[in-house]
């Protein structure tokens, strides 16, 4: 059987991570005391996890002629992605972060989207062949809004599903809601889509995706170390709770999970065993150190 293709439409950012006993406060310095490079950015880190969950797996993005670019693009062959729709754009530089992790593993960022914001109509047109193979695509908001949706118009005609991972949390278009089949989301990302408050709990997560369902046909909401909600205009709702794990890092959870369920949506799984096993390899993400995980 033909194995099926998780194709990620999104950004790309080469992360430096900096270790700290605390984010600093405005106005505040903090002394760290480690840094290292990582491979990033929402859509490069979900298709190395969609490989990583044993479908195929390909890239459209766009990365800067630097060493930044050349870094982020060796990262995806590592990881089996396939990254000849990987567009290099000259004259603009690659996305990168910085990322301060403190003493608990917890983490704030700040990105420079860089070349991620040169995507456009030409690159999916571009990636013709890998649009029509696709099973399920995978977009997320780090990338220009109008391209999202040339992506996802593209896909739906060649009879694939789309995935939107909303975050960082923006207004969508009327558009790109239309086009999306399932809404990912964490709890800020769902407070700021269905505009109420949300509590950071199973309770609160499937609140949240209940409230969702108006705008979206499934939508899963993520709840940190408490576990996911799940629900559907059909009427299916669930809750699973986060597997305990001692956590050493957060940092690319979310994307491990959205990369993994996309992959076993791809395979035909049923939507609760696609989000059980998502979650399964966001708890193990978050229990190995960084050095520890590979192309990730």
């Amino acid at each position: 059987m033909t194995v099926p293709l998780v194709t990620v439409f999104g950004s790309l950012h080469y992360d430096i991570m900096v270790d700290a006993p605390d984010r600093p406060r405005k106005g505040e310095t903090v002394t760290g005391h480690a840094w290292q490079p990582k491979c990033g950015g929402k859509g490069g880190n979900q298709a190395v996890s969609a490989a990583r969950a044993g479908v195929r797996a390909a890239m459209i993005g766009a990365v800067g002629d630097d060493d930044f670019g050349s870094a982020l693009l060796a990262n995806l062959d590592r990881a089996g992605v396939d990254r000849r729709f990987v567009r290099v754009a000259a004259g603009v530089g690659s996305g990168m972060s910085v990322a301060i992790f403190d003493s608990d593993g917890d983490y704030g960022a700040v990105i420079v989207s860089g070349s991620n914001l040169a995507l456009g109509d030409d690159d999916i047109a571009a990636a013709g062949e890998v649009v029509a193979q696709t099973a399920v695509l995978l977009l997320q908001n780090e990338v220009p809004e109008a391209a999202n949706v040339a992506a996802a118009r593209a896909v739906k005609a060649s009879g694939g599903r789309v995935v939107l991972n909303a975050a960082p949390a923006r207004t969508l278009s009327a558009e790109l809601i239309a086009l999306t089949d399932i809404v990912i989301v964490n709890a800020i990302e769902a407070e700021f889509l269905a505009g109420v408050p949300v509590v950071d709990t199973l309770e609160g997560a499937t609140e949240a995706a209940r409230r969702l369902v108006d705008a979206y046909p499934s939508a899963i909401v993520t709840a940190g170390g408490e576990g996911v909600a799940y629900c559907d205009r059909a009427g299916t709702a669930f809750a699973l709770a986060a597997i305990p794990v001692k956590v050493v890092s957060t940092h690319g959870a979310g994307d491990e999970f959205v990369g993994a369920f996309a992959a076993e949506l791809a395979r035909g799984h049923q939507i609760e065993a696609a989000i059980a096993a998502a979650n399964a390899a966001a708890a193990l993400l978050v229990a190995t150190p960084e050095g520890e995980r590979g192309a990730l």
